[in-house]
């Protein structure tokens, strides 16, 4: 199951980086350019989806590097970045399938219980 954890949460990390980084780009360019804003419009949280468009990547990918050795950090780094980029973008068609690949290996991590080895998660 961390296996999954590890594998799900980096390809849903690494999607969810590049709408990050359109997302970020776009509110710079709209905050530069009035017209951009005229006619495509603006977020409603800008600084929220700035932020959310930086830690949710990040969070994500680090959830996925720490899911095998260490399940449960992973796993909640890895939900707290699905939901992250909900809060941040809602559910859209390009959304849908980052939030639900990370927060499903979130989910797999946290639920992937005993370690082969005798560590405890704290």
């Amino acid at each position: 199951m961390r296996n999954a954890a590890l594998t799900l949460g980096l390809i849903g990390a690494l999607i969810m980086l590049v709408i990050g980084f359109f997302a970020y780009g776009y509110t710079e360019v709209a905050a530069q350019h009035e017209e951009v804003t005229e006619v495509f419009g603006m977020f409603e949280k800008r600084e929220f989806v700035r932020w959310a468009s930086v830690l949710g990547p990040i969070l994500g990918i680090v959830g996925a590097a720490m899911a095998r050795a260490r399940a449960l950090w992973g796993g909640i780094a890895m939900i707290v970045s699905a939901g992250l980029m909900y809060q941040a973008f809602g559910m859209t068609f390009i959304t849908t399938f980052p939030i639900a690949m990370v927060g499903i290996a979130g989910v797999l991590a946290v639920a992937a219980g005993r370690p082969d080895k005798e560590v405890s998660h704290f």
